[in-house]
């Protein structure tokens, strides 16, 4: 059972953690949310954008293969939720974090495979929208800032989804729990330890994100509207 915590740490729910009710009530979830997402996630695609989709599924997927330590004989590793959001947008990113997910489950048994649509639920849905609004939100407050402001929103962002999915997966322990771990103690560990594992996911997401608002900002989906401005400015400069 320590194993499987560990691999909590990193999020991945293995086989077995909640009853079948849960586990097919967060299969559910995971079906009605992808299912969305494949009708919506041509909305923020182009041929412009749909090969950045591509190589954050692959980044995603390496960066959840390499665990860093966080203390205690513990690791953890990159959600890539929120960056995945604020490159390609929160549907697309839905979809590329359900594949990495699947490919995981399904070929490396990182995560259970009766899990799945607990992990998707928690990684490709919870992640990703809490990220996605987290850093909307910023954004709205920010937006004086301009494009520089991006990435630091980003990583914002980033910091605070990774918590908040672990508080999601207490709560799904707490109605179907089935590993003889206290509640208490896991909500402690948990969250405690995430909230270490954000620090690191918002220092990863902040600096991927702003490698590419240095030299494409017009393929990152959270400055759309941004490099519109900033164009503008230039332009309005240059016949000043």
């Amino acid at each position: 059972m320590l194993g499987d915590f560990g691999r909590l740490l990193g999020m991945h729910v293995p086989d077995g953690f909640l009853d079948a009710p849960t586990s097919i009530g967060t299969a559910v979830v995971a079906v009605a949310g992808v299912s969305l997402a494949l009708s919506r996630a041509r909305r923020e695609l182009d041929d412009r954008t749909a090969p950045l989709a591509g190589l954050v599924a692959v980044f995603v997927f390496a960066a959840q293969m390499l665990n860093f330590p966080v203390g205690a004989g513990t690791s953890g590793h990159l959600l890539g939720g929120t960056l995945a959001a604020v490159l390609v947008g929160p549907w697309t990113a839905t979809l590329c974090l359900t594949v990495v997910l699947a490919v995981q489950a399904l070929l490396f048994a990182d995560g259970g495979i009766t899990a799945l649509g607990t992990n998707v639920t928690l990684m490709a849905l919870v992640g990703v929208w809490t990220g996605w609004l987290v850093f909307v939100g910023l954004r709205r407050v920010a937006r004086g800032y301009g494009l520089k402001a991006v990435p630091a929103l980003a990583g914002g962002a980033a910091f605070v989804s990774v918590p908040v999915a672990a508080l999601a997966f207490t709560a799904l322990y707490a109605v179907g729990g089935r590993a003889p771990i206290p509640l208490g103690e896991l909500v402690t560990a948990m969250v405690g330890w995430h909230t270490v594992i954000g620090l690191g996911e918002g220092v990863i997401t902040l600096l991927a994100v702003g490698s590419i608002i240095a030299t494409r900002p017009d393929l990152v989906h959270g400055a759309r509207g941004l490099v519109e401005t900033r164009q503008l400015e230039i332009r309005t400069e240059a016949h000043a």
